[in-house]
C-alpha cells in the first residue's frame, strides 16, 4: 500500500510503500520528546515529492541516525539510519502519515534509553 506524509507545513512531502503491521514507541532521548510512533521500512520505499534538503538534519551521541525534520514547523517526519546488516532503513513517523487508524496499529515499546 501507497501511504502520503508530510510534516505539519507540507515543506517536506513523501511517500512510502509498505504494509503496517505495527509500530515501536521508543523512550529514547529524542523519540520521547517527540512523542513518534515509528514504522520501519526500507529506504527505497520512501520516495520524497519535496527536496532531500527542504528537510533539516539532527544527530546526537553515535551520530547513528539522521533524524529528519522539517525547519519550519519542527516536524520530525521520518529518521534514515541501517539495520544490524547495513541495509539502508528509514523510521517513518506514523503521526505524519494521511488516513492512517493509529489505535489499530499495535504497539512495542522500545527501551531506547538503555542503548
Amino acid at each position: 500500500m501507497k501511504y502520503k506524509g508530510s510534516c505539519h507545513c507540507g515543506r517536506v512531502a513523501f511517500e512510502v510503500d509498505g504494509e503496517i503491521d505495527g509500530a515501536v514507541a521508543c523512550n529514547c532521548s529524542i523519540c520521547q520528546r517527540k512523542g513518534s510512533l515509528l514504522w520501519f521500512v526500507a529506504r527505497d520505499k520512501l520516495h520524497l515529492l519535496t527536496p532531500d534538503d527542504a528537510a533539516s538534519t539532527y544527530t546526537f551521541n553515535k551520530r547513528a541516525i539522521k533524524h529528519r525534520f522539517c525547519p519550519t514547523c519542527g516536524i520530525h517526519p521520518y529518521g534514515e539510519g541501517s539495520d544490524p546488516a547495513g541495509k539502508a532503513m528509514v523510521a517513518i513517523n506514523l503521526r505524519c502519515l494521511e488516513g492512517v487508524d493509529l489505535a489499530a496499529i499495535p504497539v512495542q515499546e522500545y527501551d531506547g534509553r538503555s542503548l
